[in-house]
């Protein structure tokens, strides 16, 4: 069996705090839902209503820490990679520092809206990167 992720553990995110530099941060969320939700009091809903309502009670936060989308796209195909392996949202959020994920995380209404990003997901991946300028080229050391 595959493993599947839907929350860090304690390690990353002691790492992640670890670096906690100053400037913006994207964050790439590739997340897969599950078909139906599973909520600890057994409450009914998709996966898909679960996330959205995880989103509309995490918005607020997400938007007084500084938050933002800066990409958000559709899964279409495969070139390069297992073809199974598939995400239903995917989207780069961007944070003004590793301080404000941070805060959002602290937060207790985003603690609260967590309950439906747990029920909702069935794997997901969330990758911290610096942010670099845009450019021509594929060679990230190139400034065009």
């Amino acid at each position: 069996m595959t493993d599947t992720y839907s929350t860090f553990s304690k390690e990353a995110f002691a790492a992640f705090r670890a670096n906690d530099r100053p400037g913006p941060i994207h964050m790439l969320n590739l997340i897969r839902l599950r078909g139906e939700a599973v909520y600890a009091d057994g409450r009914r809903a998709t996966g898909a209503e679960a996330y959205a309502t995880y989103s509309k009670e995490s918005e607020t936060v997400f938007q007084r820490v500084g938050g933002r989308i800066v990409w958000r796209g559709k899964l279409e195909l495969t070139m390069i990679g297992p073809q199974a392996e598939h995400w239903d949202i995917n989207f780069i959020a961007e944070y003004p520092s590793p301080a404000a994920f941070a805060k959002m995380l602290r937060d207790p209404v985003y603690r609260v809206a967590m309950e439906h990003r747990q029920a909702a997901v069935a794997d997901s991946r969330l990758i911290r990167y610096s942010v670099l300028p845009g450019g021509t080229s594929f060679n990230p050391a190139a400034q065009a």
